[in-house]
């Protein structure tokens, strides 16, 4: 499990079929084998490291269903290790369990902060809320703004300059990964209404309102 607060920006060193081989500088100094580790939000596991590399096991369909299979050498990853019990959670829990790749649609100034409009993957707007937290390559962002076609995240300058996501161009993928409280409160209502509010259709049920959440205590 992560944080979404990305702790280094690696170098792609290599992609194989079955690894990747990343460049860093600082989280390897407390890396142990078998060490699970996010690329991109992407949970991979440890299977050899040095002194300024690491090697993560990644497999074939990881790589086709995440942007990891486009990256080449050179190119820049957000790295987190897994969270640590006890310290405290600044972004909010990610699985490293990516649900779609998007699109970037859109890219502009705003003040000290950059705007990124990406685009919705097919069957997930159920799990999208305005002001909701959501994972993009990893980083732990609040939905800005929400229509049906795109989502808009605020990138403050901290978040700019310590993550590979607005060294990103308007077409490149990123990563997804949707709040695991709103996929297990969908799951809950699902079953209570015997199947009838299906995963992540844009034409749910009307049961399935703010009302029935507020009278089951969500």
């Amino acid at each position: 499990m992560f944080t979404g607060l990305i702790e280094e920006v690696g170098r792609v060193v290599s992609v194989r079929q079955d690894s990747l081989e990343i460049e860093c500088k600082d989280i390897q100094s407390d890396l142990s084998l078998g060490d699970s580790i996010a690329v991109n939000g992407v949970c991979l596991t440890v299977i050899s490291f040095s002194s300024h590399r690491f090697k993560a096991e990644v497999m074939p369909v990881t790589l086709r269903a995440t942007n990891l299979g486009g990256l080449n050498p050179g190119m820049p990853v957000n790295l987190e290790r897994a969270m640590s019990l006890g310290k405290r959670l600044g972004g909010h829990l990610v699985a490293g369990h990516v649900d779609a790749t998007a699109p970037i649609l859109g890219k502009r100034e705003e003040g000290d902060a950059l705007l990124v409009s990406v685009g919705i993957p097919t069957g997930l707007d159920a799990f999208i809320i305005h002001k909701g937290s959501i994972a993009l390559d990893g980083i732990s962002l609040t939905v800005a703004h929400l229509d049906d076609r795109q989502i808009t995240v605020s990138l403050v300058g901290h978040t700019r300059n310590s993550t590979a996501l607005a060294q990103k161009r308007i077409g490149d993928l990123v990563n997804v990964e949707c709040d695991q409280i709103g996929k297990y409160i969908q799951k809950m209502v699902s079953l209570q209404y015997g199947g009838n509010v299906s995963h992540g259709t844009r034409h749910r049920s009307e049961k399935l309102s703010m009302d029935y959440l507020m009278e089951q205590g969500f």
